[in-house]
């Protein structure tokens, strides 16, 4: 939660453009940064890159073997 208020609610915010006088621009402002903090942020966990990026090269590699099953099968 701190790290929430600290980057996206407090004065000077890239994800601010005014103050916030209502309920609507802290939940503007609260989906600016989810979907930030989701998709385009750089995680340094991840080798740098986004959790979106991350994701879909997970997805595209091919799966491991399972436990115990060489990956260089012999055909008879």
């Amino acid at each position: 939660m701190g790290l929430f208020k600290n980057e996206a609610l407090a004065a000077g915010s890239p994800f601010r453009d005014g103050p916030l006088r209502h309920l609507a621009d802290v939940e503007i402002v609260t989906t600016d940064y989810v979907h930030w903090y989701n998709h385009a942020r750089l995680h340094s966990e991840l080798g740098y890159v986004t959790p979106e990026e991350y994701e879909q090269a997970y997805y595209a590699a091919p799966p491991d073997p399972p436990p115990g099953e060489s990956s260089h099968r012999k055909t008879a």
